[in-house]
């Protein structure tokens, strides 16, 4: 396998761990703010730093890169609107073991797309991931709505990294450049949805230390350098290959939503633990083959 596809493979395989963080991280300054403040904040932030990082080419880059920039921007608007309320009526482990879903999306949409089956060890390998996350959650009957938002954030998900592949591929906009237009464009969403539903009033929040120290670790870690990372990784290597290295997120996210908030573990989400880790390379070896 060469160099750079295994470089890129571990890039997006430390952004799982850090957005197995996340949950958490974020569960707590839901606490201190309500969703669209804490998207608004967290991509403001990161537009800011991804723009000045790229200021040069924003400036010169042509209308077609920007509009597929918004277009990525939008779709992850979306995901977040979706994760982030989910995250708010769910706890953080349902939360990390559910979105990684995605790994079952990913390949089916990727392959459908160009119209040809996906190899039998990636569904295979899918469908164990995903009877682990069953386990984890405890079961279709034991969902919640935010558990069905989060769902529907996972599904996004595969069309995130399915899009940035087919839109993005060959292009010479930079991932610095794309990330900077992608949170510009959620931060607006967010701003637009906080006036339209509680008035720009609500982003003064009253909060201490803590949040804004939560605010900086989703911006500059969650959020610049793990989106810098999965649209740089996507470029040199296949959206199936991406999701299902971030189907290892889940799996962090469970440990330190139990280190960090304390939940729970039983043997049931050990047992859907190993089988998400388990399906996850399955469906990686299986991707290897096809690549």
């Amino acid at each position: 396998m060469p160099r750079s596809t295994l470089a890129a493979d571990a890039a997006v395989l430390a952004v799982a761990v850090v957005w197995g963080a996340s949950y958490p991280v974020t569960k707590g300054a839901l606490a201190f703010a309500p969703v669209l403040v804490l998207i608004f904040y967290r991509f403001v932030a990161t537009a800011c730093v991804m723009a000045l990082a790229a200021r040069r080419e924003l400036a010169s880059a042509g209308r077609g890169d920007i509009l597929r920039g918004a277009v990525l921007g939008a779709i992850l608007a979306a995901i977040f609107i979706f994760e982030i309320a989910g995250l708010a009526l769910t706890s953080a482990t349902n939360a990390a073991l559910i979105i990684s879903l995605c790994t079952l999306f990913t390949p089916f949409l990727e392959h459908g797309l160009s119209r040809r089956l996906p190899l039998g060890s990636v569904v295979g390998g899918a469908v164990v991931a995903c009877l682990g996350v069953a386990l984890l959650v405890g079961g279709l009957t034991a969902w919640t709505p935010g558990d069905g938002l989060i769902f529907l954030a996972a599904l996004l998900r595969a069309v995130m990294v399915v899009s940035t592949k087919r839109l993005m591929s060959g292009r010479r906009f930079s991932s610095v450049a794309l990330t900077a237009v992608q949170a510009a464009t959620v931060a607006a969403v967010a701003l637009l949805a906080l006036a339209l539903t509680q008035g720009v009033g609500a982003l003064a929040v009253r909060a201490g230390a803590g949040f804004w120290g939560s605010i900086a670790f989703l911006s500059l870690f969650c959020t610049v350098a793990a989106f810098y990372v999965q649209n740089a990784a996507v470029r040199r290597t296949s959206p199936t290959r991406v999701g299902f290295l971030m189907g290892t997120e889940p799996l962090f996210g469970f440990a330190l939503a139990h280190i960090l908030l304390r939940e729970p573990v039983t043997g049931p989400a050990s047992i859907g633990a190993v089988l998400i880790v388990a399906g996850t390379f399955a469906g990686l070896l299986g991707d290897r083959r096809v690549g």
